[in-house]
């Protein structure tokens, strides 16, 4: 099966199917309090980049979309920022509002239903990204890739995690190799790629836990440990993303 990418500047339509519970069920609930996500999600960034936010449908329900995917364009100098996810998307919204021409395009995810999962779609959907940014003449496609296993290993650190390969030199990572099998290549470790501050009611409301001793704790879905303050009542999340640049697709293939 081939599955159709389609940018939601061609069907707005389809916007708030993009945004359902079946969806958000499949992301920790703390991954939803990221505050620089607001630059991107918001009404009026949101509708600014509608080229760039793309839903992944099934042609034989071309009004359900079965996954969805979301970037953002930005004005590339060389250096990816440390701050990978969060980086990103603050630079992108410092572009936009200086009306700096983007010519790069960073991923910023891809999520399908599970009923869609282990067909190989991933690939295709990240080709597809691929010559969509070509055809708008970027020159550079990069994504801050959370690795998908590494919430197995929450006290691991990442360059131990990100060193594990496969006899064909590839990432032990299933995310981190479906990307590089099709040709991305792993520029750094963003060590503080998603930074999410919050109170401990509200971080024992995202998590179920009750978060009484001060120190790191695992908590599910965390790649790494959630640091705990109960004298300062406050937790904070710093997630570490692996920067992936991918080579650019002739968009008539």
């Amino acid at each position: 099966m081939t599955l159709d990418f389609v940018p939601l500047s061609a069907r707005p339509d389809l916007a708030d199917a993009l945004d359902t519970p079946e969806f958000r069920a499949l992301w920790p609930e703390f991954m939803m309090h990221d505050p620089a996500a607001d630059l991107r999600f918001n009404a009026a960034a949101f509708s600014r980049y509608l080229d760039f936010s793309f839903a992944i449908l099934d042609p034989a329900r071309p009004d359900r979309p079965v996954g969805r995917s979301f970037a953002v364009p930005f004005h590339f100098t060389g250096e990816l920022p440390d701050s990978g996810w969060d980086g990103v998307i603050r630079m992108a919204h410092a572009d936009a509002v200086a009306g700096r021409a983007p010519n790069a395009l960073s991923a910023l995810e891809i999520t399908l239903l599970p009923t869609h999962r282990g067909q190989g779609q991933s690939a295709a959907i990240l080709r597809a990204m691929r010559r969509h940014a070509a055809a708008r003449g970027l020159g550079h496609l990069f994504a801050p890739v959370r690795p998908t296993a590494k919430q197995h290993e929450p006290f691991l650190p990442m360059a131990d995690y990100l060193a594990r390969r496969t006899a064909e030199g590839f990432a032990t990572d299933p995310w981190v190799r479906t990307h590089e099998r099709i040709g991305g290549r792993v520029i750094k470790i963003a060590p503080t790629s998603m930074v999410i501050p919050g109170t401990l009611a509200e971080w024992r409301r995202w998590t179920g836990l009750p978060l009484g001793a001060s120190g790191p704790v695992a908590i599910e879905g965390g790649l790494t440990p959630l640091h705990v303050s109960v004298e300062q009542d406050h937790a904070v999340y710093v997630e570490p993303n692996v920067w992936i640049e991918h080579p650019l697709e002739d968009p008539a293939a």
